[in-house]
């Protein structure tokens, strides 16, 4: 168990490093085989230690093992350690074999690209840094891992880095999200000075004796950094133009590893948020309004990604929402649920777009069902998991998980996540039913091989028995999963009766009629692009116009005004300086010895009258 926690870690760094060390050189076939061997051994690794710790005797408890000290100053002390207990458990689980998935499918998604080298290094990177993140005994070494993800975003949104559209939209990313960093850094410091330490054990058995307010002012500052990683309103702008990045980065990004990282990290320390109601109420209105916002932007967008981006953002909504209502255990069931359903969809869509011709238009597709059966199984069996549709599907079961405790807390709240729930059924299957069904508009080329399907069909079996694990008492007494997270998060509340259940049933089948009644293949049309609504919903609810409008303007605006302040001006006239004497010294290279001779002469007399 000691030395396979590390190498779970170590195992995705090293082909990084390897790879970066190639210089981005390494050819195709030698890199895809390095990545699959490297994350191989990681969800290897992972299962392994994973069925050590469960059926060992520490299985209700943690296995700490510290790999080094990292600082010792004064009263405070840092560790490079890692933890594993049955959250963390899940979370490496989740990170190490979907992350897995997804690279085998990368690696035929991106065979033909002339820098797959420097495309997978900073994927493998992007791995071990979640697993850092998930592992890590100490919010220090947790922030490492954070930072990570956040650097590894930034290169894989903006790896095509050619065209401008891409690095602008990494640039989006990098800042936004960056604002969160700040935010968190800054909570960690003040939990740091305040209790004094950061590893996370501790923490959670001190803190309850420190001042509330700074317990409170602290987990809305480690909430802040927590919504701006994972989009939540008003930090979610830069998700949808992260879609400038390859599919299998948005795979990854969206399902196993960034954006969840808040979700965890607010998991991770729940029992010092469950300390500050006022920050629960917060994390719980933010998951709300996160919820239909970004449904009812989904409603209109015309390109399947960021349809599928969309959706990330509002299924996120779900687990703030949970974990704002206390159901720690409810918002990581749905993490591990979405991050199946979720893979699958963005794999799918990356299957449709090669074979197209890069078409993301929904609106040029059309037809496809009959074209690649395989995908359209695949997308199917997703598109049924994030709708929650009853019974049959993963994402049925967690999300009522969540619906059942958000009425525990307020019945306004369980119905804004039934009415999200409504909206996700219709504009999933509004994307299914164009994309699929009705005249082609454009017609299939090639195939998706094994290396595509395969890692679709893991997903898609996962995507339906996934769910199996936490089965509501009305339907079958099953609580695998929040007996696995009991130890950590404690006991599932106590569930409503039938109606509730039965409600959440069929609001999702009501959506899906909805949809096939307004885009089935005889009714199918454009949405007036030119509509101000539409506008405003397909930007983002004009979120993006009012921050330029408050923030990017202004702030270019004053660089402009200060591009020739006097500090400028100081450092002009040293440079001024500096090239004048330049020009001095250079009239003295004339080419004649003669001179030279005779300047070394004088300097030799001049060195001489001032020795005397």
């Amino acid at each position: 168990m000691a030395a396979l926690l590390p190498l779970v870690i170590f195992c995705p760094l090293a082909v990084s490093i390897i790879l970066l060390l190639s210089g981005g050189k390494m050819a195709a076939q030698p890199t895809r085989l390095l990545v699959g061997v490297g994350m191989g051994l990681c969800a290897l690794f992972a299962i392994i230690a994973a069925f050590m710790f469960l059926t060992g005797p520490d299985s209700t408890g943690s296995v700490h093992i510290v790999l080094w000290n990292w600082i010792q100053s004064g009263g405070f002390s840092a560790q490079i350690a890692l933890t594993l207990d049955r959250l963390s458990l899940v979370m490496m689980l989740v990170v190490s074999c979907v992350g897995f998935l997804i690279l085998v499918y990368a690696g035929a998604y991106m065979h033909d690209d002339a820098d797959i080298a420097r495309f997978f290094a900073y994927m493998t990177l992007f791995v071990a840094s979640m697993l850092l993140l998930v592992l890590a005994s100490d919010l220090l070494a947790l922030y490492v891992g954070w930072e990570g993800v956040g650097l590894c975003s930034y290169l894989l949104i903006g790896f095509w880095y050619g065209e401008l559209p891409n690095a602008r939209a990494a640039r989006k990313a990098f800042v936004v999200t960056r604002v969160g960093d700040a935010l968190l850094f800054v909570g960690l410091l003040l939990l740091a000075t305040g209790v004094g330490t950061l590893d996370i054990p501790t923490l959670l058995h001190v803190a309850p004796s420190a001042p509330s307010s700074l317990l409170t002012l602290g987990m809305f500052l480690v909430l802040g950094g927590a919504m701006a990683k994972s989009a939540q309103v008003p930090f979610q702008t830069w998700l949808p133009d992260a879609m400038a990045g390859p599919t299998p980065v948005s795979a990854l990004i969206h399902a196993a590893t960034m954006v969840t990282a808040g979700v965890y990290l607010i998991a991770r320390l729940h029992s010092l948020f469950a300390l500050a109601p006022a920050a629960m109420l917060a994390c719980a209105i933010v998951g709300f309004v996160t919820i239909l916002l970004a449904a009812v932007s989904a409603l209109v967008q015309t390109d399947i990604k960021r349809i599928l981006a969309y959706s990330t953002m509002s299924q996120l909504g779900y687990m703030y929402l949970s974990l704002g209502c206390g159901a720690w255990d409810g918002a990581i069931f749905h993490l591990m649920t979405h991050a199946f359903f979720k893979a699958l969809l963005f794999m799918a869509a990356g299957s449709i777009i090669l074979r197209v011709h890069h078409e993301q238009n929904i609106f040029k597709m059309g037809g496809l069902r009959q074209e690649m059966p395989g995908v359209f199984w695949a997308f199917l069996i997703g598109s049924a998991a994030l709708a929650g549709l009853p019974l049959v599907t993963a994402g049925y079961f967690s999300k009522e998980m969540i619906l059942q405790n958000a009425y525990n807390v307020s019945p306004l709240l369980w119905a804004g996540a039934l009415l999200g729930a409504f909206l996700t059924s219709i504009y999933i299957f509004r994307c299914v039913f164009i994309v699929f069904w009705g005249a082609p508009h454009t017609h299939a080329h090639g195939a998706s091989g094994p290396s595509m399907m395969i890692p679709m069909g893991i997903l898609s079996v996962l995507s339906i028995v996934g769910g199996w694990v936490e089965i509501p008492d009305s339907i079958l007494p099953v609580h695998a999963f929040s007996n696995l997270l009991a130890p950590v998060l404690g006991v599932l509340p106590e569930e409503h009766g039938a109606g509730l259940l039965l409600i959440g049933s069929i609001v999702p089948l009501i959506g899906v009629t909805i949809a096939w009644f307004i885009w089935r293949p005889q009714a199918q049309r454009h949405v007036a692009a030119d509509q101000p609504a539409i506008r405003v919903l397909r930007a983002n609810w004009g979120f993006d116009a009012i921050y330029s409008a408050l923030f990017v303007r202004p702030f270019l605006a004053s660089g402009r005004l200060n591009r020739r302040d006097f500090i400028d001006r100081f450092y002009d006239l040293i440079a001024s300086f500096t090239q004048l004497g330049g020009r001095g010294v250079s009239y003295l290279q004339t080419g004649q010895v003669r001179r030279y001779a005779g300047w070394i002469v004088a300097g030799t007399v001049a060195a001489l009258c001032l020795a005397v």
